[in-house]
C-alpha cells in the first residue's frame, strides 16, 4: 500500500501572502494532486504544523485551505498529527488549530497524543509535538511499542533546522533508535540519520531556501518501508549577480511573481545597471531587493559573503564572536526572532 506524508504546509503563512500561497497551489495542482491520482493514493500523513499560527487563522487562508487541500481530499483518510504550529499552547497539545477547524471533515483523523494506528498491514507510532505535558507518557508509549516505523512532528539533536542552523537543545534520539524507520517533520530541511529521517516541508517559504531544490512530499510503501520524494520543481526566491551585466541580452521572463534578489559584483555604468533593474520591474518582478555592501561595521574582521542569506549570516557572526554565553542557544533565538519578524513583511 502507498500513502503520501507530507509535512509543514503552513497554511496561512507569511500573513497569508497571496503571492505565497499562489506560489503554494502550483505545488499542489501540479505536482501533489496529479501524483495521488497517478499512484493511486488514498492515505496522505500530514505530519504536523499544517497552519501556520498558533494563535488564530486568517479567515481567508482558512478558506484557502479548504477550498484548494481539504475539499479535494474528501474521500481518502487524512491522518493528521498536532505539530507546535498548530498547538494553541507551548504546554499542551489540547487545544490546537486542526481539531477546531477541520471538525467538518469526517475522514480527517487528529492526533494529539501519541497512539498506534495501522496503515495497510503496518502498525505506525503517530508521536505529535513533545510538551512538558506530554513528555513522560509520550517516552512511556514510545519505550513500550512494538511498532517498527515512528512518524511524528520531533525536536531532535544534531539535524538542519534551517540552512546554516543545525539543532543542539532538542532531545536526544537515543528513544527512537531502536525502531526500523523514524519519518520527522518540524525541520523545513530534508536531513537523514539512521533511522531518523527529516522529511522537508513542500516549499520556500524564505530567503533562507534560496536554491535548496528538495523540497515537496513523499511516498512511502507500506509493505516495505520505502519513501520517494516527489519534489517540487517551482521556486519563489531567486538571486541574479550583477556584473556589468547586458540589460539586453538578460532574460528576465523567468522571474515574474519572484522574489529577486540582485546582488552587485561589478557595476561601472550606472545608466546601464539603471536600465537592468528597470527590466526587472518591467518582468512583473513580486518583490526586489538590491545587495551592494555586505559590510559590517561591528565587527571589522567578520566577512560575510555575498551568497549567505540572513540567518546564516547570523548564525556565523555568533560563531566567531568571542562571547561566553550558549552560542547555539543564542542562534535559536535569533532564528526565532528572524521568522517572527518574516511574518511582519
Amino acid at each position: 500500500m502507498k500513502i503520501a506524508i507530507i509535512t509543514d504546509q503552513h497554511f496561512g503563512a507569511r500573513k497569508n501572502s497571496k503571492l505565497f500561497h499562489d506560489y503554494f497551489l502550483k505545488f499542489y495542482e501540479d505536482v501533489f494532486f496529479p501524483t495521488l491520482e497517478k499512484e493511486g493514493i488514498t492515505t496522505v500523513i500530514d505530519m504536523g504544523d499544517t497552519f501556520d499560527s498558533r494563535k488564530g487563522i486568517d479567515f481567508a487562508a482558512l478558506t484557502w485551505a479548504k477550498d484548494n487541500y481539504y475539499d479535494r481530499l474528501r474521500g481518502m483518510t487524512v491522518h493528521t498529527v498536532v505539530g507546535n504550529h498548530t498547538a494553541y499552547y507551548k504546554n499542551t497539545n489540547d487545544i490546537n488549530a486542526v481539531d477546531l477547524l477541520l471538525r467538518e471533515y469526517d475522514n480527517v483523523k487528529i492526533y494529539a497524543e501519541t497512539q498506534d494506528v495501522k496503515l495497510g498491514d503496518t502498525k505506525v507510532l503517530f508521536v505529535p509535538w513533545i510538551n512538558n505535558e506530554n513528555e513522560e507518557e509520550t517516552f512511556k508509549k514510545v519505550k513500550k511499542s512494538n511498532c517498527k516505523v515512528v512518524m511524528g512532528h520531533l525536536e531532535l539533536n544534531g539535524f538542519q533546522a534551517t540552512a546554516g542552523h543545525v539543532m543542539e537543545h532538542g532531545m536526544a534520539t537515543t528513544p527512537f533508535d531502536r525502531f526500523e524507520k523514524v519519518y520527522s517533520g518540524h525541520y523545513h530541511c530534508r536531513s537523514i540519520q539512521e533511522p531518523v529521517y527529516y522529511l522537508g516541508n513542500p516549499y520556500e517559504m524564505f530567503w533562507g531556501d534560496v536554491n535548496d531544490t528538495e523540497r515537496g512530499f513523499h511516498v512511502w510503501d507500506t509493505d516495505t518501508f520505502e519513501h520517494t520524494p516527489v519534489n517540487n520543481p517551482y521556486r519563489l526566491h531567486h538571486i541574479v549577480y550583477y556584473k556589468d551585466t547586458d540589460y539586453q541580452l538578460f532574460d528576465a521572463r523567468e522571474l515574474e511573481n519572484k522574489i529577486v534578489k540582485v546582488i552587485v559584483r561589478q557595476k561601472s555604468d550606472i545608466t546601464k545597471f539603471e536600465k537592468f533593474i528597470d527590466k526587472l520591474y518591467a518582468a512583473n518582478v513580486a518583490e526586489l531587493k538590491v545587495v551592494e555592501n555586505f559590510a559590517i561595521q561591528e565587527a571589522e574582521e567578520f566577512e560575510a559573503f555575498e551568497s549567505e542569506d540572513t540567518i546564516s549570516v547570523l548564525n556565523r557572526y555568533i560563531e566567531e564572536a568571542e562571547i561566553k554565553l550558549d552560542k547555539s542557544r543564542v542562534q535559536k533565538v535569533l532564528q526565532e526572532i528572524y521568522q517572527e519578524a518574516c511574518e511582519l513583511v
